[in-house]
């Protein structure tokens, strides 16, 4: 194969992600690859997800943060697909093996309790969609080597997605002040980074809108009972086995993953 396409790129992505290989950005031998293309190839992994037995839970933001878009290199947010495979349930070890170089992030979920769609949606309006508020912690892991990418490199990896945790811990919208809402990581107990909400494009409402209207540009929409990834609050950190990472928020009870 010589020639790039959507096709090929969706199959080099899905086998480095199965073989747990990393490799270079793609735009370093597609250098035509643009961001609708990008979004293309995203979809098509998705499709063949899907007919390999995922379902969609949801989906998730992408450098949303200032610390996130400074530490990947890139200056624009990212959407992507979150499926029943990638939730790993309260009290379950990440197995380590299982990825090519994990990364955690905390994060504040979302879960949609009516549908939203853009165009022209505000973080106002995109609250009163959402139900309930939890913590989280998602596990990212690029299949490019050192975490080295374009904006259209990482969002036809499906913005490095890999898992995800959800806490136990559910409030209304209208309890909390989510700009203000503070979350403490943790690594094997010791604090490694802290961050509010604001961190998240100003207050992780606005993320959330974010995501109904650049879904709306591809004739998509967000679907209720879907969870909603807002993104990182601060930079990743790197786990390996034997690491236990925790998320303790200020109103959103404390999220724990240990490494296996």
């Amino acid at each position: 194969m010589t020639d790039w396409n959507i096709d090929r790129a969706a199959t080099i992505l899905l086998e480095a992600e199965t073989d747990k290989k990393d490799r270079g950005p793609i735009t370093d031998e597609w250098p035509g690859l643009d961001l609708d293309t990008a979004y293309r190839v995203q979809d098509e992994i998705l499709c063949r997800k899907i007919e390999s037995g995922h379902h969609v839970v949801g989906v998730k933001l992408g450098l949303t943060s200032r610390a996130k878009q400074l530490r990947m290199g890139v200056k624009s947010p990212s959407t992507a697909w979150l499926t029943d495979q990638m939730a790993l349930p309260a009290g379950t070890p990440l197995h380590t093996a299982d990825l090519i170089h994990p990364r955690v992030e905390p994060e504040i979920v979302f879960v949609l309790g009516e549908p939203l769609s853009g165009p022209g949606i505000t973080g106002p309006r995109a609250l009163e969609a959402v139900s309930h508020v939890y913590g989280g912690l998602e596990v990212i892991d690029s299949r490019y080597k050192d975490f080295k990418f374009t904006l259209p490199d990482v969002v036809a990896d499906n913005a490095s997605s890999a898992r995800f945790v959800v806490g136990g811990v559910a409030r209304r919208p209208d309890e909390l002040d989510l700009a203000l809402e503070a979350c403490l990581l943790a690594v094997d107990g010791d604090v490694v980074d802290s961050a509010t909400g604001a961190a998240v494009q100003g207050h992780p409402a606005e993320a959330l809108a974010l995501a109904a209207n650049a879904l709306a540009e591809r004739n998509q929409s967000l679907e209720p009972g879907w969870i909603v990834m807002t993104g990182g609050m601060t930079d990743a950190v790197f786990v390996e086995p034997g690491v236990e990472v925790s998320a303790a928020f200020s109103n959103l009870g404390t999220v724990t993953l240990r490494c296996e």
